[in-house]
C-alpha cells in the first residue's frame, strides 16, 4: 500500500512495541580498525508488495560492496511505519539504522531529533545531481536530514478498452469531462462505475484541493488556507461526485478495494501514482500492459493540481553503525539503484543523471510522470505537515457519509490546523 494516513493514528494510540534489531544490539561497530566497514544495517522498508521484492534485493545487494556488512531488511507496512519508528525511537530501544522514509515525515522525525544531519557525510557527496523539489523535503532547520530516494505524483489511470467501448474519445481532462465520461460507462456497463474515488485516504483530497485553487496552508506567511472557499469547494467535489453517482468509494481498506476495482474492470478510473503501476499491471484487465491509460488529474473550476509526493533515506541518529549506514543511504539513493528501480518498477528517480539513461527516458511510465512531477504542488515541509491529514481524513468521511456540510468541514478543517499550528493565523 502506497498511501495508509489513518493507520499511523491508530497505532500510535495502541502504543505499538517494536523489538529491538539492528542499532540496538551492541555488536555493531562501526568500523574495525583497518578501516572496512562491517557490522549490520538494518533497513526499513516501507516500499508495497509489488515493489518490496525488487527493493530488498537491491538492499541486500549493498553486501557486494562490503561484504563484512549484513544487511537486515524488514518490510514495515506504510500505514504503520511512522508510529512504529516513533516508538523505536522515543524509546531508544529496536530503531532501524535506515528507514525509507515518507517526504513528509523527515521535518517531523528531524524536529524530535530523531534522525541524524548528513552534511559532510558520504550520504549526501553528489546532493548536485538532486531534482531541486526532491531536495527540497530532506531539509530541516538548515540542515539536510535525508537523501531523496524517489519522487512521485497523481495522475488519472484509466482502462482504454472501456473508455472507447463507452464512446469516450479521450481521457477527462476536467472534473466535469469526468462525470460526463462516468455516466457513459455505467450506462454502457450496467454495475460499473467510472471512477474509484478513495474516500478514506486524504492525500487524495490534495488533487481536489490543488484544483479549486486552494492548499492547506501557507507555510511562508504562517497562514491555514484549507478553510477558504477553495477549501469548501474541494469537499463539494468530492461528494457531488459520490451523489451523482460518478464514484463509488468506501471509508474503509480503501486501496484494496480500488485497486480491486481497479483491476477487474469494476470501475474504469481512479487517481493513482508511479507506486501503483506494478500492482496495477498484474490485473486481469491489463494482461495487454497497453490497455493501461495514464493521464494528468483531472482539473477542477481553478486549475489541474497534484501534489507533490516520494519516498527519502533517513539514518537515525541513534544508529550504532553510522559509517556504515551513511554508505548505505547512498547506495541505495545511488544513480545505479535508481536506474534499477526505473527499470523493474517504473518509478521516477530524484537524480538528474539517471534521466539520461535510454531505460528510464524510454520507460513510457517516466515519459507521462516525470513533467507532471515538475507541475506538482510542493506540500508543506513542516514538522506538522503529516498531521495535516487527520482531520481532512475525518471531515472527509463526515462529508461522504452525509453527516457535515462542506462549508462546515472546511471550516472545522481550518479550526483543527489552529490548533495544531499555534503560530498560524
Amino acid at each position: 500500500m502506497r498511501r495508509g494516513i489513518a493507520a499511523t493514528a491508530l497505532v500510535a494510540a495502541l502504543g505499538l512495541t517494536v523489538a529491538a534489531c539492528g542499532s540496538g544490539d551492541g555488536q555493531d561497530d562501526a568500523k574495525k580498525s583497518s578501516g572496512e566497514l562491517s557490522g549490520t544495517v538494518t533497513y526499513w522498508d516501507t516500499s508495497n508488495e509489488a515493489e518490496k521484492g525488487t527493493y530488498q534485493a537491491l538492499a541486500e545487494g549493498f553486501t557486494k560492496l562490503h561484504p563484512k556488512v549484513k544487511v537486515k531488511y524488514v518490510n514495515v507496512p506504510f500505514g504503520e511505519a511512522n508510529a512504529k519508528f516513533k516508538n523505536a525511537a522515543g524509546g531508544n530501544s529496536g530503531a532501524p539504522d535506515v528507514m525509507r522514509t515518507e517526504v513528509a515525515w523527515v521535518a517531523d522525525f528531524a524536529s524530535l531529533g530523531y534522525l541524524a544531519p548528513l552534511d559532510k557525510t558520504p550520504a549526501i557527496e553528489t546532493s548536485n545531481d538532486w531534482l531541486p523539489q526532491a531536495a527540497a523535503s530532506t531539509k530541516f532547520d538548515g540542515k539536510t536530514y535525508a537523501v531523496p530516494q524517489v519522487i512521485d505524483t497523481m495522475a488519472l489511470f484509466y482502462n482504454k478498452k472501456m473508455l472507447k467501448d463507452a464512446g469516450v474519445a479521450e481521457a477527462p481532462k476536467s472534473i466535469e469531462e469526468l462525470k460526463a465520461a462516468s455516466a457513459k460507462i455505467s450506462a454502457k456497463f450496467p454495475g460499473k462505475s467510472g471512477l474509484y474515488l478513495r474516500g478514506d485516504d486524504p492525500y487524495w483530497f490534495l488533487s481536489f484541493l490543488y484544483g479549486e485553487g486552494g492548499d492547506m496552508v501557507d507555510a511562508k506567511n504562517k497562514k491555514v488556507s484549507i478553510g477558504d472557499p477553495s477549501g469548501v469547494k474541494a469537499y463539494k467535489t468530492i461528494k457531488d461526485l459520490v451523489d451523482s453517482k460518478a464514484a463509488i468509494t468506501d471509508a474503509s481498506d480503501g486501496w484494496n478495494n480500488m485497486q480491486n476495482a481497479f483491476k477487474s474492470g469494476k470501475v474504469a478510473m481512479m487517481l493513482n501514482g508511479p507506486w501503483a503501476i506494478q500492482d496495477s499491471r498484474a490485473g486481469a484487465e491489463f494482461k495487454d500492459p497497453k490497455n493501461l491509460g495514464i493521464a494528468p488529474v483531472p482539473a477542477g473550476s481553478a486549475k489541474q493540481g497534484s501534489p507533490q509526493g516520494g519516498w527519502n533515506l533517513s539514518v537515525y541518529a541513534g544508529s550504532k553503525n553510522l559509517d556504515a549506514s551513511y554508505e548505505f543511504a547512498k547506495y541505495m539513493s545511488s544513480a545505479k539503484v535508481q536506474q534499477q528501480t526505473t527499470e523493474k518498477l517504473s518509478l521516477l528517480p530524484t537524480r538528474i543523471s539517471v534521466y539520461a539513461q535510454p531505460t528510464v527516458s524510454g520507460n513510457e511510465m517516466v515519459q507521462f510522470f516525470k513533467p507532471a512531477v515538475d507541475k506538482a504542488v510542493e506540500r508543506p515541509w513542516i514538522p506538522q505537515g503529516n498531521s495535516l491529514f487527520e482531520p481532512i481524513k475525518l471531515q472527509m468521511a463526515n462529508v461522504l457519509g452525509g453527516k457535515t456540510t462542506p462549508e462546515k468541514a472546511a471550516a472545522d478543517t481550518g479550526e483543527a490546523y489552529r490548533k495544531l499550528l499555534k503560530d498560524y493565523k
